[in-house]
């Protein structure tokens, strides 16, 4: 398959197009030179110091972490911690497939740290039916979503923003603080202050292909109607990340010094989570492209990864016994061969339709 020269989007991938010498259409628009991030880099950092003065001692917290056990997730807790001296409460959602490791790390790391940790495990009946449907029917979700993740972790990553949000609401925490890394999201996603009345429908827009795919078994791990009636003003949303120096080698040896260990049995794109390795291979055999695409091009794009690298992670074959594990507690290993279906459908079915995309 080809692929951009520049960074590592395939010709799959929906709105590549590759022209002739074989650079893909984000490459050729992106014209922002490294100087010019870095002045816009610099003045959000100068903003997040303000509000971290504004809000730093108000309240039992200052800022909700969502803490996936991750390499990027502890790093931003080392930073929200160490950097910027705040009070943090750090939350979990275990989707039933943490890694062993990631958890002994979160136990070690809040310890070290002095945070306060919450893990939230929702009933997995209820994580089984959402996860299985989501990769059987990731077109619940919109194009673009689909673009940036699986279905599964799509499904994933919804509840735990609604259970992120819900947190933050009841315990009137000022900040929610994501470990997005810069591949992950544009800079100008960094600080973000929504409005009660743009932040409810968001919950909404969050919530309903959730609901498509396990009915209202989802909404308790959302705001309810008293929930937003406990705060004046909504959250902040920031992902430090975005803003301060990305580099993983840099990251690795930080955390590793708090006790941070790379779980041995996770897939190349994720240091947390076992699903993670079926809902890519779900992805890629639907759609023809890896999940983690788009990030990794942007990695490349910014200079915080080298190309090669990229293309190692891109291409290496999720491991078929986690995968086996996952589909047996799934209930999907003799579900009528639900990945097996998914190869034979992906030149019928794969994205095709760039329109929608920005």
């Amino acid at each position: 398959m080809r692929t951009c020269q520049r960074c590592v989007l395939p010709a799959s991938f929906p709105g590549a197009d590759l022209d002739a010498d074989g650079v893909c259409a984000y490459c050729r628009r992106d014209r922002a030179t490294e100087a010019s991030r870095e002045r816009q880099r610099e003045g959000l950092r100068a903003r997040f110091r303000a509000l971290c003065s504004e809000h730093r001692g108000r309240g039992p917290y200052d800022c909700l972490l969502a803490w996936s056990g991750g390499k990027d997730s502890t790093y931003t807790l080392s930073l929200l911690r160490r950097r910027y001296g705040l009070r943090v409460l750090a939350y979990t959602f275990d989707n039933g497939f943490v890694a062993p490791q990631a958890m002994e790390n979160m136990r070690r790391i809040s310890e070290a740290l002095g945070v306060d940790h919450v893990i939230v495990r929702p009933r997995f009946d209820l994580l089984r039916v959402l996860f299985f449907r989501a990769a059987e029917r990731p077109e619940a979700f919109s194009l673009k979503a689909l673009t940036r993740a699986s279905g599964v972790c799509n499904a994933c990553m919804g509840m735990a923003k609604g259970v992120g949000l819900q947190l933050a609401l009841r315990h009137a925490v000022p900040i929610i603080a994501y470990g997005w890394s810069p591949g992950q999201a544009p800079v100008s996603s960094a600080l973000f202050r929504r409005s009660a009345g743009m932040y409810r429908p968001m919950v909404d827009a969050l919530m309903e292909p959730l609901q498509r795919l396990a009915d209202d078994d989802v909404s308790p791990y959302f705001p309810a109607i008293d929930d937003w009636e406990r705060v004046e003003v909504p959250p902040l949303d920031v992902a430090p990340l975005l803003f301060c120096r990305y580099d993983e080698a840099e990251i690795a040896d930080e955390i590793g010094a708090l006790g941070w260990r790379r779980p041995p049995d996770t897939d190349p794109n994720s240091s947390n989570c076992l699903l993670n390795a079926y809902g890519n291979a779900m992805h890629r055999a639907r759609f023809g492209f890896h999940p983690y695409a788009l990030e990794l091009a942007n990695l490349v794009r910014l200079g915080a990864m080298a190309r090669h690298e990229a293309l190692a992670r891109l291409e290496e074959p999720e491991d078929p016994a986690v995968v086996a594990m996952v589909r047996l507690r799934l209930g999907v290993a003799d579900a009528g061969g639900c990945y097996e279906r998914a190869v034979a459908t992906t030149s019928a079915e794969s994205i095709d339709r760039t329109e929608h995309l920005p």
